[in-house]
């Protein structure tokens, strides 16, 4: 057989392209590649010059270029080499965005549906093509930190926005890379790194009794690295009883050996907000305090094999309350998640190959949500004088397996997943998957995928029990096949891609009332999702060697239809069945005058379904309101100088009314002033 070159060559490695002129020798002969290696995550998948927004005109100033290896699979391919897509919201269009939270950033994926009760990631649901928020895998520098009570807690993330790197969206079933609760879709925030010593602040300030301020330091030497982070943010809140309280920590280490790299992570996340009308619009003036601890350790060793172990625990508390200040339908919730994973991988003349294993434990102790506790089995609540009543607990395990097989135009990437749970009948079942691309050109790139998944009730899709809300011990596990293909097409300064996608779902769980007095169900239906997503950029910087005083524009649409294939009636859905099935983003850069830069930004949604109306006097109409279209627009002017950035925004500057979930009103024009100062030691 013909040896395979790209897996036997030695090669070097830059992080930085410094521009000198005796740089291009080093790279005579060799193989190069400009970036850095990551381990199981997912990475880059689209190569982009790093912003030069304070460059003069005609020069562009030293850069950090960006990875171009990419792990849509369970091993790092090159992005040519990769047969899967992923969107990443980079640095840049992190920093320029009129967002302060990364709730708020997803919004301008237009794959991504993000439902929010409030601004700054308080109360937000995150779901991917389609589907619902239980359906999509967060990952926190490729850390699975869902919460197995419910998908609504998943986005109390302990990081803040000054913390992120880049975050990667990886759309459709992932199940043999991030296992079963990848259904939809997964989610990597990739938090920054410490590459050097330095100091940071913010202050932020605006209407509603806005105030945000954080702190950051990052210390690195030859060996370690560390990062440690912590920030507070409150408002009075833009509509009723939305007010918050918030607090977040997060500490990340780092340390490289010529052996092996380890990574380790820290993070608090503490809210208290007025929940107004989370799970039932009859009730608006409901209460929730959430705190998530996550921990976690990774490392890599180096040579022939590389093992990649991983051992992480996430608890979760939820304190709710139906009427705030009183016991009226008051909850306590809390979970425990532990995981351990092993994962090797290694190259041949056939390919790239890796296996692995993960084992993770869920465990929920609640005063609603399990299995009734004999009363000497009670659990004490800590700083309350109520105990634990109820509890449950699953172990899922899961052996992988995948290989990729790489020639100069086609990379065919195929793998399953055995997969067991002990809530189930601890047989194991399995999901296969394959992905190939085809590359004509060096700019063009083909797709194709099918994959299958597996999704395991969370405890309040299978206990919940209030006067408006009733869960089914009897749910089954969602499944899924999903198909895939699409083209994407390249150059210097602009991209373009396109891609459609059938997941065929069975078993689909949503909540749902059957008549209008009805109180909600979770319960199990047939249903196929089916869409179209496309996106372009171009880059005016690079098409034009910098005299532009445009920077570049992105526009991206998805359209989504889906098809129920059951016959039972429905008087009203909750979440599932009410999708995006249009969604519109356009952003813009440009330079104003010197170091001052505009970002706007614009979104046209076009929602499914349909709300209750609610009076005045928080009566029930009987009355079903479709939901309507709406379209927002964000503008952030920045003043970016090399030790301080300065900026001014305006979210919904058109002052438009809207609805994402519920007859809950999203806030109007909303202005934010604020600065981040960095000190370098």
């Amino acid at each position: 057989m013909k040896e395979n070159k790209l897996t036997g060559r030695t090669a070097i490695r830059w992080k930085q392209f410094n521009h000198k002129t005796y740089s291009v020798f080093c790279s005579l002969k060799k193989e190069v590649n400009i970036g850095v290696l990551t381990i199981a995550t997912l990475a880059f998948a689209n190569v982009k010059i790093a912003s030069a927004q304070n460059d003069t005109i005609g020069q562009l100033k030293n850069m950090e270029l960006e990875e171009v290896e990419v792990t849509g699979t369970r091993v790092p391919l090159t992005e040519m080499q990769s047969a899967k897509m992923v969107t990443v919201l980079s640095r840049d269009e992190i920093q320029a965005a009129a967002v302060h939270s990364i709730n708020d950033l997803l919004e301008y994926a237009a794959g991504v549906d993000v439902r929010q009760r409030s601004e700054f990631g308080i109360q937000t649901d995150i779901s991917v093509r389609g589907g619902t928020f239980d359906q999509t895998t967060i990952l926190l520098n490729g850390i699975n930190i869902c919460d197995p009570q419910t998908g609504h807690n998943t986005g109390n993330f302990p990081v803040s926005i000054h913390d992120i790197e880049r975050i990667e969206i990886l759309q459709g079933p992932a199940a043999r890379v991030f296992g079963t609760s990848a259904f939809t879709g997964a989610i990597n925030i990739v938090t920054k790194k410490a590459t050097e010593n330095q100091i940071t602040a913010h202050l932020t300030g605006g209407g509603y009794g806005l105030l945000g301020t954080g702190a950051g330091v990052s210390y690195t030497n030859k060996r370690f690295g560390h990062q440690l982070s912590t920030n507070y943010s409150r408002s009075d809140g833009a509509t009723k009883n939305s007010d918050f309280n918030t607090r977040r920590g997060f500490y990340a280490g780092s340390f490289n050996h010529k052996d092996v790299n380890m990574k380790w992570q820290l993070g608090l996340s503490d809210q208290k907000f007025g929940a107004n009308t989370f799970y039932s619009a009859a009730y608006d003036n409901q209460y929730e305090e959430t705190r998530k601890y996550i921990a976690s350790v990774q490392a890599q060793t180096k040579g022939t094999i590389k093992f990649t172990p991983a051992f992480y625990w996430n608890r979760s508390l939820d304190h709710f309350q139906l009427i705030r200040n009183t016991h009226t339908g008051e909850n306590f919730h809390q979970t425990d998640v532990f995981g351990a994973s092993l994962n090797a991988s290694f190259n041949s003349s056939w390919g790239k190959t890796s296996l692995g294993a993960e084992i993770r434990n869920e465990g929920i102790l609640s005063t609603n949500l399990g299995k009734p506790l004999d009363e000497d089995q009670y659990v004490n609540i800590p700083g309350e004088d109520q105990q634990y009543t109820r509890k449950d607990n699953r172990t899922n395990v899961g052996y992988y397996l995948e290989h990729n097989i790489l020639f100069s135009r086609v990379t065919v990437s195929m793998g399953a997943l055995a997969n067991m749970n002990t809530a189930l009948d601890h047989k194991f079942r399995f999901y296969p998957g394959i992905d190939i691309s085809y590359r004509p050109t060096d700019n063009i790139k083909l797709f194709a995928s099918w994959n299958m998944a597996l999704r395991m009730p969370t405890f309040t899709d299978l206990y919940y029990k209030s006067p408006t809300i009733q869960g089914n011990v009897g749910l089954k596990p969602e499944k899924t096949q999903a198909f895939s293909i699409g083209a994407n097409y390249r150059t210097d300064y602009f991209q373009s891609s396109l891609s459609s996608f059938y997941n065929k779902g069975k078993d689909m769980i949503y909540w749902v009332m059957y008549s209008v007095d009805d109180i909600y169900h979770s319960a199990n239906f047939e249903l196929d999702n089916m869409g179209v997503e496309l996106s372009s950029s171009i880059d005016f910087r690079r098409l034009t060697n910098g005299k532009s005083w445009l920077q570049d524009l992105s526009i991206n649409y998805a359209y989504i239809y889906q098809h129920r294939k059951d016959n039972e009636e429905i008087y009203k859905s909750s979440y599932g069945l009410e999708y995006l099935r249009h969604k519109l983003v356009a952003r813009l850069n440009h330079r104003v005058w010197n170091k001052l830069t505009a970002n706007w930004a614009f979104r046209w949604q076009d929602r499914t379904g349909s709300y209750i109306k609610y009076n005045e006097m928080n009566q029930s109409t009987n009355q079903l309101v479709p939901y309507a279209s709406y379209c927002v627009l964000d503008l952030r002017l920045s003043w970016n100088a090399p030790k301080y950035k300065l900026f001014a925004e305006a979210n919904n500057l058109l002052n438009r009314t809207y609805y994402d979930f519920g007859n809950l009103p999203q806030p109007g024009i909303w202005l934010k002033a604020g600065i981040s100062y960095q000190i370098n030691l």
